[in-house]
């Protein structure tokens, strides 16, 4: 794995081989991260990546919350209650350099309140519908701005929670990019 473009282009990340099934990590492919990034630069939905305040829920190796940094959001907070995923973190933040990034170690679904953040990457582990108890409690909590855009990363279809809005659907391979808009 890789930072596919920005000031960050080219960072090899800490390898995890194929992922690790005990930690429940499963990094965001290169393919899928080039064409989720291709979409936001793009502008398809109407905000920059530029500036953003971005919010990483269960970050695992913390390589979405990075590319975003790596092309200029203004910071990133990383959320993992898995000691492996937080060590990973870590050591792919440093592997950046990167500046005005956050680690919360702290299950998704347990966050207290928090600030407001413009781009919201959900990526909880695969059919255990951890992520439906994550957005809900980072609304509640004031972690997601009105008008924020989610991306929700799973294995199949989502039914969108209250309070927010499905923009798009695209399938890659075995994974469901949804796109959400906060209300």
């Amino acid at each position: 794995m890789r930072i596919i473009a920005g000031q960050f282009r080219g960072t090899r990340l800490a390898a995890l081989g194929k992922g690790d099934p005990g930690a429940h990590l499963r990094p965001t492919g290169d393919r899928v991260r080039e064409s989720l990034f291709s979409m936001l630069a793009g502008g398809r939905f109407g905000e920059a990546i530029g500036g953003a305040r971005v919010l990483d829920l269960f970050a695992g190796t913390g390589a979405l919350g990075l590319e975003a940094l790596s092309r200029g959001a203004a910071s990133a907070t990383f959320v993992d209650s898995g000691r492996k995923a937080q060590a990973l973190i870590r050591e792919n933040i440093g592997r950046c350099r990167a500046q005005n990034t956050r680690l919360i170690a702290r299950d998704a679904r347990r966050l207290g309140p928090g600030s407001p953040h413009d781009l919201v990457f959900l990526d909880p582990p695969y059919g255990a519908g951890l992520g439906e108890a994550a957005l809900a409690r980072a609304l509640e909590g004031g972690w997601i701005a009105p008008g924020a855009l989610i991306v929700w990363e799973e294995s199949a279809p989502i039914t969108p929670p209250a309070r927010t809005d499905l923009l798009e659907s695209r399938a890659y391979g075995g994974t469901m990019l949804s796109f959400l808009r906060a209300g």
